[in-house]
Order: structure tokens, then sequence, then C-alpha cells
């Protein structure tokens, strides 16, 4: 199968296009989740209007890199699109937070085609040299919607109505199908290919069960209680026959061989924490700057600024450094530039001056500038041309695994460490309440608690953030260890040494 481009100039403006309007959606959605609840009810079930679309995109990701290999990359795109498109629009028509939830997850389905296979297209019609800097503008792309979609998001919902954070996706989203379908074209090779049923429900209902789990667990349901126990075994049983499967496979849908790949084990365990980090970094870090500082949502926007712009710089030097200086090299300075950022964060105090944040803030930026180009060349230049959208897929789902883990582990440690602290009532009041936390952390409703309550609540905050900071600092330090394993060179381009082929039947 062989890709003939006819204008790559429009074909990449067509995939920054898919990759923003994937990437924004994780993030624009927030500032408007208190108007969701006003209009559509159901407070309990907000969290899963953000699990959902990371959830289904975190599964289909696999599926849809390794159809792209089959069938090509141009159907998985249309079809990515489309679902893509058709979500957008039923989530901004929904009459019920259950049917939010539904479309958000046709939503992430989409996004779980348009994202991997944006990537391998990047690598099938670029050569090495060219990929690593076009990679960095791909990578950049996240930075800028992880700024964008909180600032987007709530002007959108001030100035109109949350439903139009969903409808200003159906024209991009069209420009950017026009322009593939125009100039994207593929001559494929027809071969006989076997789908792996198995392996897509097997992975499917383990993967899906398992986070589902992480998100209720401690809160729907008591960790030890037969629904969780039995939610848990299904999760663990479900992947252990999924790597059974994979395994007999003639056509896996996660080629196992690709983790004999020493860079690709590596990069892939890198991203998975790098992945936490950044979700942890854009969820929580405004809810310091609201909750402790008593700031307002445009300004922990504003906080977060740094970091894309950095996250830009960091995605162009890494893309020339990983050709001259390596990969093991390359996405080390990156880790620890995040390091320090990460530990930077965990010694913040209430008195912390701002600037001194929008420092660390810039550092993450950097380092994750450095350090996801890194690995995605590295997912797509150890592999040969059959195995690359299998390749490149796994690297996503694992960054889309990390983001989904690490806001729900996150999510349940906060969770903990304030229902810990205020278990026996604040110095101020006998009883603390769920409606007293929300009235901290809603800059509308925050007046109506007595003062002395209110500075209770900022420290019980502030302490729980600066557990969380701490966790994610260390998380960071492993991260650094991780990439270690990388070997210290240019990631090979399909054909040599280290290039793996299919498991022949």
């Amino acid at each position: 199968m062989k890709n003939i481009p006819v204008n790559r100039n429009f074909i990449l403006i067509g995939l920054l296009l898919s990759t923003f309007l994937a990437a924004i959606e994780g993030t624009v959605i927030g500032p408007a989740g208190p108007r969701i609840v006003g209009d559509l009810g159901g407070y309990e079930l907000l969290s899963w209007v953000f699990t959902a679309y990371l959830l289904a995109m975190a599964v289909a990701t696999p599926i849809f890199g390794k159809i792209s290999d089959l069938y090509g990359r141009k159907p998985v795109f249309i079809i990515g699109s489309i679902l893509f498109l058709i979500g957008s629009l039923l989530s901004g028509l929904s009459q019920s937070m259950e049917q939010l939830i539904i479309f958000r997850a046709i939503q992430g389905i989409g996004a779980g085609g348009l994202i991997p296979v944006t990537f391998t297209i990047i690598g099938d019609i670029y050569s090495m040299e060219e990929r690593a800097k076009v990679q960095g503008w791909i990578s950049s792309v996240w930075g800028i919607s992880s700024l964008v979609g909180p600032l987007l998001g709530g002007y959108v919902v001030d100035s109109l109505n949350w439903r139009w954070i969903f409808g200003f996706n159906v024209p991009f989203g069209l420009l950017s199908l026009f322009m593939i379908i125009k100039y994207l074209h593929e001559n494929i090779e027809k071969r006989k290919v076997k789908i792996d049923v198995s392996g897509a429900v097997t992975f499917t209902v383990g993967v899906t069960a398992l986070l589902f789990g992480l998100a209720t667990g401690g809160s729907q349901f008591a960790w030890t209680s037969p629904a969780m126990l039995g939610i848990m075994t299904l999760a663990v049983v479900s992947l252990i026959l999924f790597f059974i499967v994979e395994k007999r496979a003639e056509e896996p849908l996660v080629p196992l061989q690709l983790f004999k790949v020493r860079d690709i084990a590596f990069s892939n365990l890198a991203s998975l924490l790098a992945s936490a980090l950044l979700i942890g970094l854009t969820t929580y870090l405004p809810l310091w700057v609201q909750g402790v500082l008593g700031k307002n949502a445009t300004m922990s926007g504003l906080v977060l600024a740094p970091m894309s712009v950095s996250w830009m710089l960091g995605s162009i030097l890494g893309s020339r450094w990983i050709i001259t200086r390596g990969s093991r090299y390359t996405s080390l300075i990156g880790m620890v530039i995040i390091s320090l950022g990460a530990v930077g964060m965990a010694f913040i105090t209430e008195g912390t001056p701002l600037f001194i944040m929008l420092i660390f803030n810039a550092l993450y930026g950097l380092g994750f500038g450095f350090s996801f180009t890194v690995f995605t060349v590295i997912a797509q230049s150890s592999v040969g041309y059959s195995l690359r959208g299998a390749s490149t897929a796994l690297n996503t789902f694992t960054k889309s695994i990390g983001q989904t883990i690490g806001v729900t582990a996150f999510g349940v440690l906060i969770n903990l460490q304030i229902a810990a602290k205020t278990a026996n009532g604040t110095a101020s009041s006998a009883t603390v309440s769920q409606d007293d936390i929300n009235k901290l952390l809603s800059p509308e409703k925050v007046h109506l608690l007595p003062p002395d309550l209110w500075s209770d609540l900022k420290h019980v905050l502030q302490g729980s953030l600066h557990t969380l900071f701490i966790v994610m600092a260390v998380l960071a330090l492993l991260g650094v260890i991780s990439v270690f394993g990388l070997r210290n060179r240019a990631p090979r381009a399909e054909g040599n040494e280290e290039t793996i082929e299919p498991a022949k039947s």
C-alpha cells in the first residue's frame, strides 16, 4: 500500500484542523459544565460527560489504527470524521444528561479514528527528516488546545449558549474532511486479511470495565462492594483473555511484538506518565487558582497560557534534536524539564506569587513539547509500513489511557483527601456538605459560604491539592527514569534492523 499525495500542504492543513478539533473537545466543555447541569440536570453524571469522550477515544484508537493498516488511512479518516461530526451535532441537540453522555461517546469514537490515522498519514507522506518537524507542529496543536479550549468554552457559554461549543466543530470538520478526500490518494494493494473480532471485544470490555471501576469506585460504589468487585473482576478476566487472543491471532488488534522493540516499549511507558501529568495539570491547576486563590475562570485559563507557548518551542527544538542528538538525550531533556516544573508545583502555597506558577507551568509545557514529539516519531520510525498504523495508534492509545486513568485517579485522590480532612467537620462547622465544597469552587456561589467556613474549606482544598502535586512530582521523576531505556540514536527508518514485520501465520 502506497500513499501518493497530490498536495501535501492541503493535506497537512486538513490534518491540523482535525487534530485540533479532536484535542480541544477534551477541554472546551469544562467551563460549560455548570450551565449544562442547570439546563439538563443530573449533576451526579457530569463527570461522565468527560469520561465518556476519553474512554471511547481510548478504546477506539487501536481498533482504527489496525483497520488503517489493513484498508488504508483515507477510509478510516473519513469514517472517523463523520462519526465525530455526527456526535458533535447530536451533543448540541441533547435533551438530557444521558443523551449527552451517549453522544459524547460517539464523538470519542470518531476522535479515536482521527487522531492515530492523522499521525500515521504524516508518517506516510513525509520523509524521516521532514517527519520530525511536522510532528512537532501536530504536537503543538495539543498544547494550543489546552489553552484555547477553556478560554473558548468560557467565551461561547457566556456569549451564546453551551450548545454552540459543539456546533462550531461542524464547518471546520467539513473543511478538514474535504481536503483529505480531495488531496490524499492511496494505492491499496489488495490482500487477504482477517479482523481480530475476539481481540476487539475482549479489549473493549476489559478497558471499559477498568475505567468504569476507577471512575465510580469510592463514590457510586464502595471499593469492597459486590458490584465493584464484579466490575474489576470482569476487567481483569477480559484483559487476560485479550492477551491470550492477541498471541494467537493472525492479524492481531495490537501486535504484541511491538513491545519487543526497545524504543517503542520505553517510549510508551514514558508517554503514559507524561499524559497523566498533562491532564492533572490542566484539570487541577485551575482548581487551585479558583478555589484556593479565589480568582475567576478566565484567570485560571490565562495561568495555563505559558504552557501552550513553551510547548510549541519545545516541539520545534525536540524535532530538531531527535535527528542530531538521539532519542534518549532529547526525551531525557524533556522529562527532566517536566520534573522541574512538577517538583516546583509541589512546593507552592497560597502565598506563592502567580508569576512563579507561570514559570513552573512554562517548564511543564517546554518538557511536553520535547517529549511527545520524540515519542510519536519513535512510534512511526521503529517499524515498517505494515505496522506503522498500529504502532502510532498504540502510542496515541497510551496517551489516552494515561489521561483517562490520570484524571480518574487524581479525582479519587482529591475526593479522599477532602473527605478525610472534613470527616469531623471544620473549626467553624460541625458538618461540611458536598454542597459546601461545590460553593467553594463556584465563583457565583462562594459568597454564600460563611466567612469562617470559606477560610477553612479553602485550606482543606489547598492541602488536598498539595498532596496531588506531590504525587505528580513523583510520577514525573519516574518518567525521567523510564526514558533511560531508550537508545541514544535517531529512530531508525523502516527497513533497517530495528524494523519488525507482522507474525507469519
